[in-house]
């Protein structure tokens, strides 16, 4: 007879019980983020800071064609779009379309200037935005906030 090993959790570490009232291990799901921005600086700056929030990098595009065309296949929770990749004078409708292709996801536009832009972005179907002024404690707060709305949204 085979002797199993209580498994060790950190305190207050959620812990699932399966149907024999055992504990199991405890997976924490990635966020999946596909980022959109054409600039190389930025990406690798947010990819970078999606590592350290454990966020799982799964696809960047530097144009919106390509973005339009690749993000709704890559198993995504969250875009990350920047406002100036959108076609100009069709940022609205460029983000509504997107917001279509990619109805399960969690929208979060970067604006380099807060204006109407903003209202437009949100109004657009964006669930939230994040000035690139911001500080970078925000920033983090920001995406943070984005992936756990989505979490708690109920999976299909």
């Amino acid at each position: 007879m085979e002797t199993s090993l209580p498994q060790v959790a950190e305190a207050k570490t959620p812990r699932l019980m399966d149907a024999a009232g055992e504990f199991s291990l405890y997976i924490e799901r990635m966020t999946r983020v596909y980022l959109a921005d054409a600039r190389p600086y930025e990406r690798a700056a947010l990819r970078l800071l999606q590592l350290n929030l454990k966020m799982d990098v799964v696809g960047e595009n530097t144009d919106w064609p390509t973005t339009l065309a690749k993000a709704p296949k890559a198993c995504l929770d969250m875009l990350l779009v920047d406002w100036d990749l959108l076609p100009v004078n069709l940022g609205v409708q460029s983000l509504a379309e997107l917001r279509l292709a990619c109805p399960n996801a969690i929208v979060v536009v970067l604006i380099s200037h807060l204006d109407a832009r903003q209202q437009a972005a949100l109004s657009a179907g964006a669930d939230a935005f994040i000035s690139k002024g911001e500080t970078l404690k925000r920033v983090v707060e920001r995406l943070r906030d984005a992936a756990a709305r989505f979490l708690s949204l109920p999976q299909n």
